[in-house]
């Protein structure tokens, strides 16, 4: 019988933030974010090994004084990307996870369906999820990555402008937007190791660095990405008052 294959899933989780420095340790409900995430992570039942790669030793005790296992990684990462190629390099591992290191809500479930693709099917180098976007203000939202696929769940495009653009819609205006074609794209990625050595190590293109979407790299060197549609939302802190969100999502769902 064939093995199952190595899954490791790696967190970024850097001190520098010019709004909001230090968030991977700011506290929701008593708990640091990053352990959080990182217990999230460790209830997915294809995930083989959970690692926070970081680039601060605070960051690196809370991890280790908290059951889980951190490593320091380079300060000069552009991206992290690039910080979870190097923690992977010399691992034994078959599939790689990027889990958002601010996510503390990450649905476990997001991250085995992330991944199946990748089990089920030997030629799908790199997967993603997409969730339905059912509120027009988040198709409206330039903080939110939409995502258009094709009729086998890959990628034609990802950006943060309001696509696919119904044009006759919106010259009737926002109330006639009815289509159920809009995708919010969620920044969960499982690779094959050797694409994410190979990945990391292409050039910035032109369109990443238009839209400032890292996963356009991939679709303009002709690489597909499998994006799976999934029911579970997932909630991102990019300043304090989203910590109070969180709060409140917790209290009305108590954790197991």
């Amino acid at each position: 019988m064939p093995t199952e294959p190595r899954v490791l899933a790696v967190i970024p989780a850097r001190w520098a933030s010019s709004r909001f420095p230090g968030k991977p340790l700011a506290s929701i409900a008593g708990i640091p974010m990053i352990q959080r995430v990182m217990c999230q992570t460790q209830k997915a039942k294809c995930v083989t090994e959970v690692i926070v790669a970081t680039d601060d030793t605070r960051i690196l005790e809370v991890v280790n004084n908290n059951g889980g296992t951190a490593v320091m990684t380079s300060a000069d990462h552009e991206s992290g990307t690039d910080r979870i190629a190097e923690v992977t390099r010399d691992r034994n591992c078959d599939i790689v996870v990027n889990v958002q290191g601010d996510e503390p809500l990450m649905p476990p479930q997001n991250i085995d369906l992330v991944v199946k693709p990748l089990i089920e099917d030997a030629s799908t180098l790199v997967a993603s999820l997409r969730i339905l976007i059912r509120d027009l203000k988040d198709l409206r939202d330039r903080n939110i990555t939409k995502v258009v696929v094709d009729k086998f769940d890959s990628a034609l495009y990802f950006s943060k402008a309001p696509i696919p653009w119904d044009r006759d819609a919106w010259s009737e205006g926002p109330e006639a937007l009815t289509s159920p074609l809009w995708f919010k794209h969620l920044g969960l990625y499982a690779y094959r190791k050797n694409f994410l050595m190979e990945y990391s190590a292409l050039s910035l293109t032109p369109l990443e660095k238009m839209e400032k979407l890292e996963q356009l790299r991939i679709l303009e060197n002709g690489f597909p990405i499998k994006v799976v549609e999934t029911k579970f939302d997932s909630i991102g802190v990019d300043s304090e008052a989203d910590i109070k969100v969180i709060e409140k999502q917790l209290a009305l769902s108590p954790e197991d």
